[in-house]
């Protein structure tokens, strides 16, 4: 087992120095891989996320779903119960940059209301580290946690990242812990066996 609070901190660091250059290849290999899979193809309204933190960049995946007339929606926290919702948002919203800055650091769309995550056919998932049997660390807020506890069978789970956040050491999973059903890098794709809690 791995030390968590080490993980975290030598991963944010990680993202931290990954260059521009860097970032560009990234996504691009990201979304030619990403525009294979049938999940992707089929898949008419998907969640996303705004990087903030050295993710894997998603402005080309995005304007990739507007471009093939694909529904996008952008998390949101729900102040009451600390879980995100869902909210649609165009190509003009998008490139006008019409977010809220949250006090976490990342944007948000401009609205009181959004969807349950149930709504979606696919979420694209932001991580710190993912290892070969799905289990994912995220940022610490638990906020897709709580909220893919509420949605165990739908949307299909995908977390999108770097090659050096997929851990070949088994990660320690929780009982809130919720996993992904496949993970993309540039590098790979690995699907895995997600045990639906009832």
């Amino acid at each position: 087992m791995l030390e968590l609070k080490t993980l975290r901190k030598q991963l944010r660091q990680q993202r931290r120095a990954v260059t521009r250059t860097q970032q560009q290849h990234a996504q691009q290999a990201v979304l030619q891989r990403l525009i294979r899979l049938p999940k992707f193809q089929y898949a008419k309204k998907v969640g996303m996320y705004l990087h903030a933190f050295g993710e894997i960049h998603t402005h080309r995946i995005i304007e990739y779903c507007f471009a093939h007339s694909k529904q996008v929606y952008l998390p949101m926290i729900c102040n009451m119960n600390q879980h995100l919702v869902w909210v649609q948002i165009t190509p003009q919203q998008y490139r006008q940059r019409r977010f809220a800055h949250h006090r976490l650091g990342m944007q948000e769309p401009r609205t009181s209301r959004g969807k349950h995550i149930s709504h979606l056919d696919l979420v694209l998932m932001p991580l710190l580290a993912c290892d070969t049997h799905g289990t994912r660390i995220g940022m610490g807020g638990g906020y897709y946690d709580r909220t893919l506890a509420s949605a165990p069978q739908h949307p299909y789970r995908l977390g999108i990242a770097h090659d050096f956040q997929l851990i070949h050491t088994r990660l320690p999973r929780e009982n809130w812990d919720q996993p992904v059903d496949a993970l993309l890098t540039p590098q790979h794709f690995l699907q895995f066996k997600r045990t639906l809690k009832r």
